[in-house]
């Protein structure tokens, strides 16, 4: 067996493992759902900004409007999103990813 050969065979291995599949379950069932309330949340804003003008023109404080607020809630809550990923792989993916590359790399040895 040449080695590309010996290497398609431990990454298929890898794919094909109980913890792969559980690996990409914990991605899914976190990265799934974070998308789309996002993308909703987005969407809202730019309809919001789109056909209701006279709410986002409303003045909360001096000349700071809803549009505005929400505006940089997008930025508060993509740098948030970022966060949690973080947070989330570090505790939920990283420690799988680990020991699948482990396995595989001792199989590869």
């Amino acid at each position: 067996m040449t080695t590309k050969e010996h290497d398609s065979s431990v990454y298929e291995q890898a794919q094909g493992s109980e913890q792969f599949q559980e690996l990409k379950r914990r991605f899914r069932a976190w990265t799934f759902p974070m998308t789309a309330a996002f993308l909703t949340w987005y969407l809202l804003y730019v309809i919001l900004s789109g056909w209701a003008r006279d709410l986002m023109s409303v003045k909360v404080l001096g000349n700071i409007n809803v549009a505005l607020i929400l505006g940089l809630l997008q930025f508060v809550s993509t740098f948030w999103i970022a966060w949690a990923y973080s947070r989330h792989a570090e505790k939920k993916l990283d420690p799988i990813a680990d020991e699948i590359r482990h396995e595989a790399e001792s199989r590869n040895a």
